[in-house]
């Protein structure tokens, strides 16, 4: 069980060290639609481990605690792919109706599925009840320490202050105005404020 902690942790989480993982555990990140993985699962199912799978992750939000494993999605369409491709390799969503080796956890309404390993909830963030951010941990953790992936900040992140569009398809009332490293940003004509809509892949409209 150490040597699982002590090769999960490996460019896995922000701030944290492997061997402080192992006295408490802790919780991701979740922001837009998170895909929350059993870290064992993918130790005992994917191939090359958790080096291969951190190096095939298809964008930048990976974090880890130790136990869960965290990938960030903006659209239903990138976060099914995602689900598939891990299905490949034997890593399940649903067994019985209730989340097996995965489940998915979206940051406004929390877990999609029975789930008997994680537990969905808000927390602090550094202390700060203005600042809350969505997080998922394992069962009966007792810990409100959040994991985020490598260079993430409170400021300017989709717990802060961005929306994002959930649904797969753009609305009437959202104006194009430009693409930004992955994200097309939209303005909603109702209120004025900026939405951004990230992709895996494609291209802006």
């Amino acid at each position: 069980m150490r040597e699982m902690h002590r090769e999960l942790m490996r460019g896995g989480g922000r701030a944290f060290d492997a061997w402080r993982i192992l006295e408490i555990t802790m919780a991701v990140l979740i922001e837009a639609i998170s895909v929350v993985i059993r870290a064992e699962a993918i130790l005992a199912h994917y191939p090359g481990g958790w080096e291969e799978f951190r190096d095939a992750c298809p964008n930048q939000t990976l974090c880890a605690d130790g136990e869960l494993i965290r990938v960030g999605f903006m659209t239903p369409q990138d976060t099914q792919r995602f689900i598939e491709d891990l299905g490949r390799h034997g890593i399940e969503y649903l067994r019985d109706g209730r989340a097996a080796d995965l489940v998915v956890a979206d940051q406004q309404r929390g877990l999609a599925a029975p789930c008997d390993w994680a537990e969905f909830g808000r927390v602090a963030w550094e202390g700060d009840h203005r600042k809350q951010v969505a997080a998922c941990r394992a069962k009966d953790s007792k810990s409100n320490q959040v994991v985020t992936s490598p260079g993430w900040s409170f400021e300017g992140s989709l717990s802060a202050r961005f929306q994002f569009v959930e649904t797969g398809w753009i609305p009437e009332f959202m104006d194009f105005l430009r693409h930004e490293i992955g994200f097309d940003v939209y303005r909603d004509l109702k209120t004025g404020k900026e939405v951004y809509v990230g992709r895996t892949g494609g291209k802006s409209p």
